[in-house]
Protein backbone atom coordinates (compact mmCIF):
# COMPACT_ATOMS: atom_id res chain seq x y z
CA UNK A 1 0.00 0.00 0.00
CA UNK A 2 2.83 2.30 0.97
CA UNK A 3 4.42 2.07 -2.48
CA UNK A 4 1.15 3.12 -4.16
CA UNK A 5 0.93 6.20 -1.95
CA UNK A 6 4.51 7.09 -2.74
CA UNK A 7 3.86 6.76 -6.46
CA UNK A 8 0.78 8.99 -6.09
CA UNK A 9 2.75 11.47 -4.00
CA UNK A 10 5.52 11.64 -6.59
CA UNK A 11 2.92 12.03 -9.34
CA UNK A 12 1.36 14.97 -7.51
CA UNK A 13 4.77 16.45 -6.74
CA UNK A 14 5.77 16.09 -10.38
CA UNK A 15 2.67 18.03 -11.49
CA UNK A 16 3.35 20.74 -8.89
CA UNK A 17 7.00 21.11 -9.96
CA UNK A 18 6.01 21.12 -13.64
CA UNK A 19 3.68 24.08 -12.95
CA UNK A 20 6.16 25.95 -10.79
CA UNK A 21 9.07 25.49 -13.17
CA UNK A 22 7.15 26.82 -16.18
CA UNK A 23 8.95 30.16 -15.87
CA UNK A 24 12.33 28.49 -16.61
CA UNK A 25 11.48 28.17 -20.31
CA UNK A 26 10.23 31.77 -20.50
CA UNK A 27 13.35 33.02 -18.75
CA UNK A 28 15.67 31.00 -21.00
CA UNK A 29 13.88 32.23 -24.13
CA UNK A 30 14.23 35.84 -22.99
CA UNK A 31 17.95 35.41 -22.29
CA UNK A 32 18.47 33.72 -25.67
CA UNK A 33 17.39 36.96 -27.36
CA UNK A 34 20.82 38.33 -26.50
CA UNK A 35 22.98 35.33 -25.63
CA UNK A 36 23.91 33.06 -28.51
CA UNK A 37 24.80 29.45 -27.69
CA UNK A 38 26.34 29.18 -24.19
CA UNK A 39 23.38 26.98 -23.15
CA UNK A 40 25.61 25.34 -20.54
CA UNK A 41 26.49 28.68 -18.92
CA UNK A 42 22.86 29.87 -18.84
CA UNK A 43 21.75 26.56 -17.28
CA UNK A 44 24.48 26.81 -14.64
CA UNK A 45 23.44 30.37 -13.80
CA UNK A 46 19.89 29.14 -13.20
CA UNK A 47 21.16 26.24 -11.05
CA UNK A 48 23.17 28.72 -8.94
CA UNK A 49 20.17 31.04 -8.65
CA UNK A 50 17.69 28.30 -7.67
CA UNK A 51 20.14 26.50 -5.40
CA UNK A 52 21.08 29.74 -3.59
CA UNK A 53 24.71 29.11 -4.48
CA UNK A 54 27.38 31.08 -6.30
CA UNK A 55 29.26 30.44 -9.50
CA UNK A 56 32.88 30.69 -10.51
CA UNK A 57 33.23 31.03 -14.26
CA UNK A 58 36.47 30.39 -16.02
CA UNK A 59 36.94 31.36 -19.62
CA UNK A 60 38.94 33.63 -21.89
CA UNK A 61 37.70 37.23 -22.32
CA UNK A 62 34.80 37.98 -24.64
CA UNK A 63 32.64 34.90 -24.04
CA UNK A 64 29.57 36.89 -22.83
CA UNK A 65 30.13 36.25 -19.12
CA UNK A 66 29.18 39.81 -18.09
CA UNK A 67 26.39 39.90 -20.64
CA UNK A 68 24.91 36.63 -19.29
CA UNK A 69 24.49 37.72 -15.68
CA UNK A 70 23.39 41.23 -16.67
CA UNK A 71 20.73 39.75 -18.97
CA UNK A 72 19.57 37.40 -16.21
CA UNK A 73 19.24 40.36 -13.81
CA UNK A 74 17.13 42.27 -16.35
CA UNK A 75 14.91 39.27 -17.12
CA UNK A 76 14.27 38.70 -13.40
CA UNK A 77 13.77 42.38 -12.62
CA UNK A 78 16.58 42.23 -10.07
CA UNK A 79 19.30 44.71 -9.23
CA UNK A 80 22.70 44.16 -10.82
CA UNK A 81 26.14 45.42 -9.92
CA UNK A 82 29.55 44.77 -11.32
CA UNK A 83 32.80 44.90 -9.39
CA UNK A 84 35.91 45.03 -11.53
CA UNK A 85 38.62 43.49 -9.36
CA UNK A 86 42.01 45.21 -9.52
CA UNK A 87 45.16 44.93 -7.37
CA UNK A 88 44.45 48.26 -5.64
CA UNK A 89 40.85 47.44 -4.66
CA UNK A 90 39.99 47.61 -0.94
CA UNK A 91 37.39 45.59 1.01
CA UNK A 92 35.43 48.83 1.57
CA UNK A 93 35.08 49.18 -2.22
CA UNK A 94 33.12 45.92 -2.20
CA UNK A 95 31.05 45.98 0.99
CA UNK A 96 30.78 49.70 1.73
CA UNK A 97 32.15 52.07 4.33
CA UNK A 98 31.41 54.74 6.92
CA UNK A 99 31.58 58.31 5.64
CA UNK A 100 31.95 61.32 7.90
CA UNK A 101 29.24 63.91 7.34
CA UNK A 102 30.56 67.32 8.38
CA UNK A 103 27.13 69.01 8.40
CA UNK A 104 25.66 66.47 10.80
CA UNK A 105 28.95 65.89 12.59
CA UNK A 106 28.25 62.17 12.33
CA UNK A 107 29.08 59.10 10.29
CA UNK A 108 26.74 57.81 7.63
CA UNK A 109 26.87 54.44 5.93
CA UNK A 110 27.58 54.15 2.22
CA UNK A 111 26.68 50.68 1.01
CA UNK A 112 28.96 48.99 -1.52
CA UNK A 113 28.13 47.22 -4.79
CA UNK A 114 27.66 43.90 -2.96
CA UNK A 115 24.12 45.09 -2.12
CA UNK A 116 22.43 43.78 -5.27
CA UNK A 117 20.55 40.64 -6.32
CA UNK A 118 23.12 39.78 -8.97
CA UNK A 119 26.75 40.63 -8.43
CA UNK A 120 29.43 40.13 -11.04
CA UNK A 121 32.88 39.86 -9.48
CA UNK A 122 34.94 40.34 -12.60
CA UNK A 123 38.43 38.82 -12.64
CA UNK A 124 38.35 37.88 -8.98
CA UNK A 125 41.95 36.60 -9.17
CA UNK A 126 43.23 40.15 -9.83
CA UNK A 127 42.46 41.38 -6.31
CA UNK A 128 44.49 40.65 -3.17
CA UNK A 129 43.37 38.18 -0.48
CA UNK A 130 41.76 40.86 1.75
CA UNK A 131 39.26 41.84 -0.93
CA UNK A 132 38.60 38.25 -1.97
CA UNK A 133 37.83 37.28 1.61
CA UNK A 134 35.49 40.26 2.07
CA UNK A 135 33.49 39.06 -0.92
CA UNK A 136 33.59 35.41 0.11
CA UNK A 137 32.46 36.23 3.63
CA UNK A 138 29.47 38.15 2.28
CA UNK A 139 28.68 35.18 0.00
CA UNK A 140 28.79 32.74 2.89
CA UNK A 141 27.04 34.76 5.59
CA UNK A 142 24.60 36.55 3.27
CA UNK A 143 25.21 39.62 5.42
CA UNK A 144 27.71 42.47 5.72
CA UNK A 145 29.00 44.39 8.73
CA UNK A 146 29.91 48.06 8.23
CA UNK A 147 31.16 49.75 11.38
CA UNK A 148 28.90 48.39 14.13
CA UNK A 149 25.88 47.73 11.94
CA UNK A 150 25.08 44.44 10.24
CA UNK A 151 22.99 44.39 7.09
CA UNK A 152 21.28 41.42 5.50
CA UNK A 153 21.91 41.15 1.77
CA UNK A 154 19.06 41.24 -0.73
CA UNK A 155 17.42 37.98 -1.74
CA UNK A 156 17.90 36.32 -4.15
CA UNK A 157 21.63 36.89 -3.97
CA UNK A 158 23.85 35.40 -6.66
CA UNK A 159 27.54 36.10 -7.10
CA UNK A 160 29.12 35.17 -10.38
CA UNK A 161 32.88 35.49 -10.15
CA UNK A 162 35.00 35.21 -13.25
CA UNK A 163 38.63 34.33 -13.56
CA UNK A 164 40.82 34.53 -16.58
CA UNK A 165 42.82 31.33 -17.15
CA UNK A 166 45.36 32.82 -19.54
CA UNK A 167 46.93 35.56 -17.45
CA UNK A 168 48.81 34.39 -14.40
CA UNK A 169 51.11 37.38 -13.97
CA UNK A 170 49.98 39.88 -11.35
CA UNK A 171 47.12 37.66 -10.23
CA UNK A 172 46.24 36.24 -6.83
CA UNK A 173 44.82 32.74 -7.31
CA UNK A 174 41.92 31.91 -4.98
CA UNK A 175 43.02 29.55 -2.19
CA UNK A 176 41.62 26.00 -2.54
CA UNK A 177 39.72 26.31 0.73
CA UNK A 178 38.01 29.48 -0.50
CA UNK A 179 37.09 28.12 -3.92
CA UNK A 180 35.07 25.47 -2.07
CA UNK A 181 32.50 28.18 -1.26
CA UNK A 182 31.39 28.32 -4.86
CA UNK A 183 28.57 25.90 -5.57
CA UNK A 184 29.75 25.48 -9.18
CA UNK A 185 32.87 26.12 -11.17
CA UNK A 186 31.99 26.27 -14.83
CA UNK A 187 34.54 26.34 -17.60
CA UNK A 188 33.23 27.92 -20.78
CA UNK A 189 34.59 27.43 -24.22
CA UNK A 190 34.56 29.30 -27.52
CA UNK A 191 31.27 29.33 -29.46
CA UNK A 192 30.75 27.10 -32.50
CA UNK A 193 31.29 28.56 -35.97
CA UNK A 194 27.58 29.01 -36.79
CA UNK A 195 26.99 30.59 -33.36
CA UNK A 196 29.86 33.01 -33.82
CA UNK A 197 28.47 34.04 -37.21
CA UNK A 198 25.22 34.93 -35.45
CA UNK A 199 27.17 36.81 -32.74
CA UNK A 200 28.88 38.94 -35.43
CA UNK A 201 25.52 39.76 -37.02
CA UNK A 202 23.92 40.67 -33.71
CA UNK A 203 26.80 42.91 -32.70
CA UNK A 204 26.94 44.75 -36.00
CA UNK A 205 23.25 45.53 -35.83
CA UNK A 206 22.21 48.75 -34.18
CA UNK A 207 22.02 47.80 -30.50
CA UNK A 208 20.90 44.62 -28.78
CA UNK A 209 17.32 43.46 -28.40
CA UNK A 210 15.58 44.75 -25.30
CA UNK A 211 15.31 42.28 -22.45
CA UNK A 212 11.95 42.41 -20.70
CA UNK A 213 11.46 41.41 -17.07
CA UNK A 214 9.56 38.13 -17.50
CA UNK A 215 9.98 36.70 -13.99
CA UNK A 216 9.46 38.39 -10.63
CA UNK A 217 11.76 38.20 -7.63
CA UNK A 218 8.89 36.53 -5.70
CA UNK A 219 8.68 33.78 -8.33
CA UNK A 220 12.39 33.10 -7.92
CA UNK A 221 12.12 33.00 -4.12
CA UNK A 222 9.18 30.58 -4.39
CA UNK A 223 11.15 28.43 -6.84
CA UNK A 224 14.11 28.34 -4.41
CA UNK A 225 11.75 26.79 -1.84
CA UNK A 226 10.16 24.40 -4.38
CA UNK A 227 13.55 23.08 -5.51
CA UNK A 228 14.03 21.63 -2.03
CA UNK A 229 10.80 19.63 -2.44
CA UNK A 230 12.14 17.79 -5.50
CA UNK A 231 12.15 14.10 -4.55
CA UNK A 232 15.51 12.40 -4.16
CA UNK A 233 15.47 8.66 -3.63
CA UNK A 234 17.79 7.04 -1.09
CA UNK A 235 19.50 5.20 -3.99
CA UNK A 236 20.40 8.56 -5.58
CA UNK A 237 21.71 9.83 -2.22
CA UNK A 238 23.88 6.71 -1.99
CA UNK A 239 25.09 7.30 -5.58
CA UNK A 240 26.10 10.89 -4.70
CA UNK A 241 27.90 9.72 -1.55
CA UNK A 242 29.73 6.99 -3.47
CA UNK A 243 31.03 9.59 -5.93
CA UNK A 244 32.16 11.91 -3.12
CA UNK A 245 33.77 9.13 -1.07
CA UNK A 246 35.56 7.82 -4.15
CA UNK A 247 37.36 11.19 -4.32
CA UNK A 248 38.58 10.65 -0.75
CA UNK A 249 39.26 6.89 -0.63
CA UNK A 250 39.48 5.71 -4.25
CA UNK A 251 40.99 2.39 -3.19
CA UNK A 252 37.63 1.36 -1.65
CA UNK A 253 36.00 1.69 -5.08
CA UNK A 254 38.48 -0.31 -7.22
CA UNK A 255 40.22 2.93 -8.15
CA UNK A 256 43.59 2.36 -6.48
CA UNK A 257 45.42 3.66 -9.58
CA UNK A 258 44.14 7.22 -8.99
CA UNK A 259 45.03 7.28 -5.26
CA UNK A 260 48.50 8.86 -5.88
CA UNK A 261 46.95 11.47 -8.18
CA UNK A 262 44.50 12.90 -5.63
CA UNK A 263 45.89 15.39 -3.11
CA UNK A 264 42.58 15.84 -1.30
CA UNK A 265 38.99 14.84 -2.01
CA UNK A 266 35.70 16.73 -1.96
CA UNK A 267 34.45 18.15 1.35
CA UNK A 268 30.93 17.66 2.77
CA UNK A 269 30.09 20.90 0.94
CA UNK A 270 30.70 18.83 -2.17
CA UNK A 271 27.98 16.30 -1.22
CA UNK A 272 25.51 19.03 -0.22
CA UNK A 273 26.08 21.00 -3.41
CA UNK A 274 25.99 17.92 -5.64
CA UNK A 275 22.62 16.93 -4.16
CA UNK A 276 21.32 20.50 -4.40
CA UNK A 277 22.55 21.04 -7.96
CA UNK A 278 20.98 17.71 -9.02
CA UNK A 279 17.64 18.84 -7.61
CA UNK A 280 17.96 22.19 -9.40
CA UNK A 281 18.81 20.43 -12.66
CA UNK A 282 15.73 18.19 -12.30
CA UNK A 283 13.65 21.33 -11.60
CA UNK A 284 15.02 23.07 -14.72
CA UNK A 285 14.14 19.94 -16.71
CA UNK A 286 10.65 20.29 -15.13
CA UNK A 287 10.74 17.04 -13.18
CA UNK A 288 9.72 16.49 -9.56
CA UNK A 289 12.30 13.78 -8.91
CA UNK A 290 16.04 13.32 -9.42
CA UNK A 291 17.43 10.67 -11.78
CA UNK A 292 21.10 9.56 -12.05
CA UNK A 293 21.47 11.56 -15.30
CA UNK A 294 20.85 14.77 -13.30
CA UNK A 295 23.76 13.93 -11.00
CA UNK A 296 26.01 13.12 -13.96
CA UNK A 297 25.01 16.37 -15.70
CA UNK A 298 26.23 18.56 -12.83
CA UNK A 299 29.00 16.46 -11.27
CA UNK A 300 31.86 18.13 -13.20
CA UNK A 301 30.77 21.67 -12.31
CA UNK A 302 30.29 20.78 -8.64
CA UNK A 303 33.51 18.83 -8.15
CA UNK A 304 36.14 20.19 -10.53
CA UNK A 305 37.31 22.78 -7.97
CA UNK A 306 36.93 20.47 -4.98
CA UNK A 307 39.47 17.80 -5.90
CA UNK A 308 43.13 18.61 -5.37
CA UNK A 309 45.58 17.01 -7.77
CA UNK A 310 49.10 16.03 -6.70
CA UNK A 311 52.39 17.01 -8.39
CA UNK A 312 52.44 13.50 -9.81
CA UNK A 313 49.09 14.11 -11.54
CA UNK A 314 50.35 17.44 -12.88
CA UNK A 315 53.45 15.73 -14.23
CA UNK A 316 51.22 13.23 -16.04
CA UNK A 317 48.94 16.04 -17.26
CA UNK A 318 45.99 14.59 -15.34
CA UNK A 319 43.36 17.17 -14.36
CA UNK A 320 40.57 17.00 -11.79
CA UNK A 321 38.22 16.60 -14.79
CA UNK A 322 39.98 13.36 -15.80
CA UNK A 323 39.70 12.06 -12.24
CA UNK A 324 35.96 12.86 -12.11
CA UNK A 325 35.47 11.03 -15.42
CA UNK A 326 37.27 7.96 -14.08
CA UNK A 327 35.21 7.97 -10.87
CA UNK A 328 31.86 8.48 -12.63
CA UNK A 329 32.65 5.69 -15.09
CA UNK A 330 33.41 3.21 -12.30
CA UNK A 331 30.72 4.04 -9.71
CA UNK A 332 27.64 1.91 -10.24
CA UNK A 333 24.61 3.85 -11.43
CA UNK A 334 21.45 3.01 -9.45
Amino acid sequence: MEEVTTALDIGALNEKIEKESAFVDILTLEMNKVIVGQKHMVERLLIGLLGQGHILLEGVPGLAKTLAINTLAQAVHGSFSRIQFTPDLLPADVVGTLIYNMKLNDFSIKKGPIFANFVLADEINRAPAKVQSALLEAMQEKQVTIGEDTFKLDRPFLVMATQNPIEQEGTYPLPEAQVDRFMLKTVIDYPKLAEEQLIIRQNLKDGFETINPVVTIDQILRAQKSVRDVYMDEKIEKYILDIIFATRDPENYNLSEIKPLIGFGASPRGSINLAMASKCYAFIKRRGYVIPEDVRAVVHDVLRHRIGVTYEAEAENVTSEDLINKIVNVIEVP
